[in-house]
């Protein structure tokens, strides 16, 4: 069977959130066409090398301080995965002023091809969507100022530089 390709030309609605409490949540790139709307699970690494890697391409074309403030969305529910992102890259349409996502499908086997989905969208919606997973990113469970490990919210911290002695966070 082929693998297949979805090509959203230039969104409507654009979004990374996530389900489930901090510790066990699942993190979902969102995009939407007209009717058609593509979730697709990605890991919280993928969400922090989006926001930089959109950060880094709008930077260096000096658009930040042009792109408007826009409102956090959330999700489209229900959410229906369409697969989970293996590998995602960005590229740039100077052209027509617009930025691509294209997330692949991770596959079993590395010479495999799975189903990718390619994802227009505007400088400002791009930035929207990297400023988004940011908040996403940092609203997961707290990081120890000393140490900077993950703090369990169900059990008091033990510090490794607090020489053993359990912090109230």
């Amino acid at each position: 069977m082929e693998p297949e390709l979805i090509t959203l030309r230039r969104v409507d609605f654009l979004t990374i959130g996530t389900i489930g409490p901090p510790g066990q949540r699942t993190f979902f790139l969102q995009a939407a066409q007209d009717a058609l709307v593509v979730s697709l699970i990605i890991e919280k690494q993928q969400a922090t090398a989006i926001a930089i890697a959109i950060g880094n391409v709008l930077a260096r074309e000096h658009e930040i301080g042009a792109v408007v403030d826009s409102e956090e969305q959330g999700l489209i529910l229900p959410v229906r995965p369409l697969f989970r992102v293996g590998r995602l890259n960005l590229g740039r349409d100077e052209e027509r002023d617009l930025l691509v996502l294209m997330a692949e499908e991770l596959t079993l086997e590395e010479d495999e091809k799975g189903s990718r989905v390619h994802i227009w969208a505007t400088p400002a919606q791009m930035l929207a969507l990297a400023r988004e997973a940011v908040v996403a990113v940092a609203s997961g469970r707290p990081i120890c100022p000393l140490c900077h490990e993950i703090m369990s919210p169900e059990q008091k911290h033990v510090c490794v530089r607090g020489n053993g002695n359990k912090r109230d966070q």
